[in-house]
């Protein structure tokens, strides 16, 4: 079997976008002034993406009227513990891939 050729993919880079900008997106959406493609376009945010923060915004759009709940502390400690040990992962892991392909300025 001949080797397979190696398909170089363009991708961008992951973005993560603030949750102002998700909540006007997702009304913007729900208003229908706009087509979920328009939108995309204007955004440059993928029209799945946006039909999932319309999906999120319709589901917790009672959490807002409901009671008053304090966040529990611990829970967040926890998440974002768990937060701080995958971003540590993902810097050691593109560290030791920097280093691989010899660029030295990754090594500590």
């Amino acid at each position: 079997m001949p080797p397979k050729e190696e398909q170089h993919m363009s991708k961008r880079p992951r973005r993560n976008h603030a949750p102002a900008f998700k909540a006007k997106v997702a009304l913007e959406a729900l208003r229908g002034d706009q087509t979920i493609v328009e939108l995309s376009q204007r955004y440059q945010v993928h029209p799945n993406q946006i039909t999932e923060w319309k999906k999120q915004l319709l589901e917790h759009a009672a959490d807002i009227f409901g009671k008053d709940k304090k966040t529990d502390p611990s829970s967040v400690i926890k998440e974002l513990h768990a937060k701080i040990g995958q971003l540590s992962m993902e810097n050691d892991f593109l560290s030791g891939a920097l280093v691989r392909i010899g660029d030295t300025s990754a090594k500590r």
